[in-house]
């Protein structure tokens, strides 16, 4: 194994990890919004952001891929809200937002 390989297995492992537990807690709990999801998501911002004692390498790992899970979550749950053309849908500091001229 390369000394990056297991970077990549993991950081793939907590993403797909992170995002089924997402689909199945929307599916699961009526009580999910896409409200708690950015929440979360702006809850994890703050945490990545206060990285004053330092996670270490794993844990900078793990703190990303789940910021890409959520992200990523948002963004499919907002296109299915708003079936607009992808390119009208645009992330901006982790929040999909609308294009309002379709570009």
């Amino acid at each position: 194994m390369s000394s990056t390989e297991w970077q990549e297995q993991k950081r793939e492992e907590v993403f797909e990890g992170t995002l089924k537990s997402l689909e199945n807690r929307r599916r699961k709990d009526p009580q999910y919004t896409l409200q708690s999801a950015q929440s979360e998501l702006d809850h994890f911002y703050i945490q990545d952001g206060n990285n004053w004692l330092g996670r270490g390498e794993l844990g900078d790992l793990v703190m990303s891929a789940t910021i890409a899970a959520y992200e990523h979550f948002i963004f499919e749950w907002r296109s299915e809200a708003n079936p607009a053309r992808p390119s009208d849908i645009s992330m901006t500091d982790g929040q999909a937002k609308e294009n309002p001229n379709g570009h």
